[in-house]
């Protein structure tokens, strides 16, 4: 009897310890899944915690609902705009990222989504009825598998006016249907996708970015307009909006990002000390030195690269406006619009930043922020094609001078 009590007894100590040690390993598991942010452990979490099916059919209603609209014509009627494939919430004073990619390069979203902790906008261009179709079943796809998207990433479509863009549905998009994860769905857009320049398309549609940079950052208060195949220095975001939470005194002040290009885009520096250790190897140079270095030389790198380290970041020195620079910056308030007459390659940026200054806006460098951009741009890419096209734009811009000293007709400043 005392034997069977003892044996009972140590059974009931086994049973609690072995229940104690679960509680643990589930506690530890939390634990460390709390602390997981890379793409990688994203895709393990989905594994175990799919998306809802009522959070896809959330997807799917606001997908159908944006194209079963057929689009509205940009102003020029050549396009056709699908604003709102997926939406996002976002604070009134919060920092979009706003970009623009052709379908084939889409793939450089998954980098951006790695470095910016905020919102995203992403305008989509498809250049045939085919890309339109593929572009709504990526949206579909990557909203569907990628919580990260859902959360943060609002997606917009624009196609030549002949063309209308369906409603994806899953039991056609072939190979896509059979996607489980995030990580799945990044792979096989990379194996589909034939990355390249955004303007280079292969039609004799202009690729638009203009009007992609507008639907892009429509709707934003503070917003960074950059090019997809572009990367943000690591933190950027989070000093952006720690900068701009404690003062109102912005209003009117395009903050400066630096802009650089990496030759080799294996592993892209996530601060400045990395930044300045590729730089002094010739691993990295100023973004346009290769191909227009007066587009980028007023942000005075030699300045920038030798001020102290800081932690906060903030603005380090004015730079008054001087053409053709055409700065990547950040700004609030009443920032004119890009003029979507210019398309394809040349002056499109350039226009832009001569309004800002035109319309009385200060340019200030920031500390410690900067872009990166994948790869060196040099003359070998500038093709007969691209000449022509700058030449068209060329003439265009002189017109654009003009036309703004009718629209500013007190201002002191001119391009």
């Amino acid at each position: 009897m005392q034997m069977s009590y003892a044996i009972r007894c140590a059974f009931y100590q086994l049973l609690l310890a072995a229940l104690m040690l679960v509680a643990m390993l589930q506690l530890l598991y939390l634990s460390l899944l709390s602390g997981l942010h890379g793409q990688e452990e994203q895709e393990q979490y989905l594994e175990f915690f799919p998306p809802s099916p009522r959070s896809v059919d959330q997807v799917k209603a606001q997908l159908r609902a944006a194209l079963a609209s057929g689009g509205v014509l940009d102003t020029s009627g050549d396009y056709r705009v699908y604003r709102g494939l997926l939406k996002t919430t976002m604070d009134p004073d919060d920092v979009v990222l706003a970009t623009h990619a052709s379908v084939d390069n889409l793939p450089h979203l998954s980098g951006l989504l790695e470095r910016w902790e905020g919102p995203l906008s992403v305008s989509v261009f498809a250049a045939t009825k085919e890309e339109a179709q593929l572009a709504t079943v990526l949206t579909y796809a990557l909203s569907s598998h990628c919580p990260d998207i859902r959360a943060r990433v609002a997606m917009h479509l624009v196609c030549p006016s002949r063309y209308e863009a369906a409603v994806p549905d899953p039991r056609e998009p072939g190979e896509f249907a059979l996607l489980r994860s995030c990580q799945q769905v990044f792979d096989k857009l990379a194996r589909v996708a034939q990355p390249g320049v955004n303007y280079a398309l292969g039609t004799n549609v202009s690729y638009p970015n203009n009007l992609l940079r507008n639907l892009a950052r429509e709707g934003a208060n503070y917003a960074l307009v950059i090019d997809v195949d572009m990367v943000p220095s690591e933190g950027l975001w989070r000093g952006l909006r720690e900068m701009l939470g404690q003062s109102k005194q912005w209003a009117g002040t395009a903050l400066v990002v630096p802009a650089f290009e990496i030759r080799r885009a294996r592993r892209i520096p996530a601060n400045k000390n990395e930044l300045l250790k590729l730089y002094q190897v010739d691993e990295v140079q100023p973004f346009y030195y290769g191909l227009c270095t007066p587009c980028q030389a007023p942000t005075n790198y030699s300045r920038w690269l030798n001020l102290p380290d800081e932690t906060l970041l903030r603005p380090a020195y004015v730079v008054p406006w001087q053409d053709p620079w055409e700065p990547f910056y950040v700004a609030g308030g009443k920032v004119p619009a890009f003029d979507e007459r210019f398309r394809q390659y040349g002056f499109n940026r350039i226009s832009q930043a001569c309004e800002l200054h035109v319309a009385g806006f200060d340019f200030e460098v920031l500390n410690e922020g900067f872009l990166i951009h994948k790869g060196f741009k040099d003359t070998l890419d500038f093709h007969p094609q691209k000449e022509a096209e700058n030449q068209h734009n060329k003439i265009l811009y002189r017109q654009f001078k003009q036309e703004l000293k009718a629209k500013y007709p007190d201002s002191t400043r001119h391009c």
